[in-house]
């Protein structure tokens, strides 16, 4: 599996725009804080047919150190989700050959922000 950088996206979208690498890479940049801003303030951003990014509380849990064996207190922490859109679903779904399972097994130890500030 190769990975692609931002830089090599920039540089695709500005030869397949004909437009200049530097407004390419203002805009995508843009585009990205916009994204970590809106998560910041615990917003749900739904782009249609291609998924839906969200934040979640993850519970507070015990676990244990596998070195010690001893256990440690693992506290609640702020994370984001990702929900695969239908269209992007059954591009990767065709592409592979294999059905794409968006279902994160974790997601029921986690709430929404949103649920979590009407608790306190």
């Amino acid at each position: 599996m190769a990975t692609i950088t931002k830089k090599e996206l920039i540089d695709r979208i500005a030869d397949h725009t004909n437009t200049k690498r530097v407004q390419v890479k203002r805009v995508v940049q843009q585009f990205l804080d916009e994204i970590v801003s809106e998560l910041g303030k615990a917003n749900r951003l739904e782009f249609r047919d291609f998924g839906v990014f969200e934040t979640k509380i993850r519970k507070a849990r015990k676990a244990q150190n596998p070195k010690t064996l001893e256990p440690v207190a693992v506290p609640e922490k702020r994370t984001v989700k990702f929900k695969v859109g239908r269209l992007m679903k059954e591009k990767l779904a065709s592409l592979s050959g294999v059905a794409i399972d968006d279902d994160a097994s974790d997601v029921a130890d986690m709430s929404s922000v949103d649920e979590k500030a009407d608790e306190e």
